[in-house]
């Protein structure tokens, strides 16, 4: 495991901007951290390059505990790099910027120099050697800063929304790039995302986070009121009048998270008394990959994630009311 964090709370004056009371990360993936501004992204990637320690809790990092006010960081901050939004490039050339972690690791210059070709050409830049770092635009600045990344030789690369401030073009390089490191280089890769597309495309596990806590997705976060009813069985009544049965929750105010990988979508009723089945109106498809992305209108704009074999199967149509069943299971509150 690359990561294990056991009860880790970060607090900031009086908010508590992380809440996790378990989480692992595993060696060798693409993992996203997914959610919205403010959910606590970037709090915990920087808690994960150990540029800063929790208000409490642990971090363990392949299997060993973290001592944030110990003389170990300095060692950790070597085998993980972070890869900002926004990287700063020093006044020099391309080459002087890949190659200043060799340098300081006292490697040759030849060794720098063919190191420093390797990196550039993995990232599609070597044509830039001879430029000004300071000259780049946005995306080539994070291609760069990638292939600086990569001659710390490092165990993880952490990335703080990666694409966000690039053009179409290379948005696809990078996550080119990105695939390639942790594929073909077997280096471990965690990055920051709202974008549900991206992650879907990218990562081989996805972190939800909200508000600071992990849900089950950033979708389908809806404000409630669960009653007790005669059989003693709690329902959560959503929007106006959409009531599901759920397995726990006080009396009152909620707020649930319902997970849209455990919905099951039908084209027709097959039994209108089913638990936590519903007639809703399908409003919205994309197509991300292996799945298919469904909004389907249920009262309250409900997101689906579809298998395409299962989607192929049922191949609903844009305006038709389908049937929506909502495990139970599925939904947390948070």
């Amino acid at each position: 495991m690359l990561y294990e964090l056991i009860n880790l709370k970060k607090i900031y004056g009086q908010r508590t901007v992380l809440d996790l009371p378990a989480l692992s990360l595993e060696q060798g993936r693409i993992i996203a951290l997914l959610g919205p501004n403010g959910a606590g992204k970037t709090t915990l990637l920087d808690i994960l390059a150990f540029l800063s320690s929790p208000t409490s809790g642990e971090v363990r990092f392949k299997g060993k505990n973290v001592d944030f006010r110990g003389n170990g960081l300095i060692e950790l901050r070597r085998r993980v790099v972070l890869v900002q939004q926004h990287p700063i490039m020093f006044s020099t050339t391309v080459a002087r910027n890949v190659g200043f972690p060799l340098k300081i690791r006292k490697a040759s210059k030849a060794e720098r120099e063919n190191r420093v070709d390797e990196f550039l050409d993995v990232v599609g830049m070597r044509e830039f050697k001879e430029a000004k770092g300071q000259t780049l635009s946005g995306g080539e600045t994070q291609r760069v800063a990638i292939a600086r990344a990569l001659a710390c030789s490092p165990e993880a690369i952490l990335f703080d929304e990666p694409t966000a401030s690039v053009d179409a073009e290379n948005q696809i390089a990078i996550e080119g790039i990105i695939q390639e490191i942790s594929r073909r280089q077997g280096i471990s890769v965690i990055l920051t995302t709202h974008n549900m597309v991206q992650a879907s495309r990218l990562a081989d596990e996805t972190v939800f986070l909200f508000e600071g806590k992990p849900a089950n997705s950033t979708e389908n976060i809806f404000s409630g009121r669960v009653e007790a009813v005669d059989n003693g069985k709690p329902i959560c009544v959503l929007g106006s009048n959409l009531r599901l049965l759920v397995n726990a929750g006080a009396v009152g105010s909620v707020r649930v998270s319902i997970d849209p990988r455990s919905i099951r979508v039908a084209r027709e009723v097959s039994d209108p008394a089913a638990v936590n089945t519903f007639a809703g109106t399908l409003v919205q498809l994309t197509d991300e990959g292996t799945r298919v992305r469904a909004r389907v209108n249920v009262g309250v704009p409900l997101s689906v994630l579809i298998p395409k074999e299962e989607f192929s199967l049922a191949r609903p149509g844009l305006g038709e009311t389908i049937s929506v069943t909502i495990p139970p299971e599925a939904i947390e509150f948070i």
